[in-house]
């Protein structure tokens, strides 16, 4: 009973047992088996996904390097290669967040909102100001404002 007193004092715990090894039902069990199966294949395509994104990133920076004016970038070609970049590390939370999805029984709220801020990060980097309507620069101003106030909320402690 103290226990459940003092969750009640600290707000909601997050914690889960989404697939839990164990389950009175064998059906279920057998399910949650084969979804933890093929999570770990999805951990297995999101390193081959990352290291495309690395080798990416290098023929970008090799294409860019090596094209007139030579070992000279433009502005352009900095927000190619900054694009290449943030694909690789929002792939790289993403195999974070399917590993403790694997590992714990607590829920990665706080890196899940950070991965989606660091992909609409991508995006303002990337963005084609001429190319964007201004209803379009409220909403991405909108999710950014948003996701900001989630990730501080969050891990703001109680």
């Amino acid at each position: 009973m103290e226990q459940h007193d003092q969750d009640a004092r600290h707000g909601p715990r997050l914690q889960h047992d989404e697939l839990p090894k164990e389950h009175e039902d064998p059906l279920i069990r057998r399910l949650h088996l084969i979804i933890r199966q093929a999570i770990k294949v999805l951990a297995v395509l999101m390193v081959l996904v990352i290291i495309w994104g690395v080798l990416d990133v290098i023929y970008v920076l090799y294409t860019k390097f090596i094209s007139p004016p030579v070992l000279l970038f433009e502005v352009s070609d900095i927000f190619v290669i900054f694009g290449a970049f943030m694909v690789v590390l929002i792939a790289v939370e993403i195999f974070i967040n399917i590993r403790l999805y694997l590992g714990t029984n607590i829920l990665p709220i706080r890196l899940v909102v950070a991965t989606a801020l660091m992909a609409i990060a991508r995006k303002v980097i990337i963005l084609d100001i001429a190319t964007v309507t201004a209803m379009e620069m409220l909403a991405i101003a909108a999710v950014v404002l948003a996701l900001g106030v989630t990730h501080w909320l969050v891990g703001k402690p109680d």
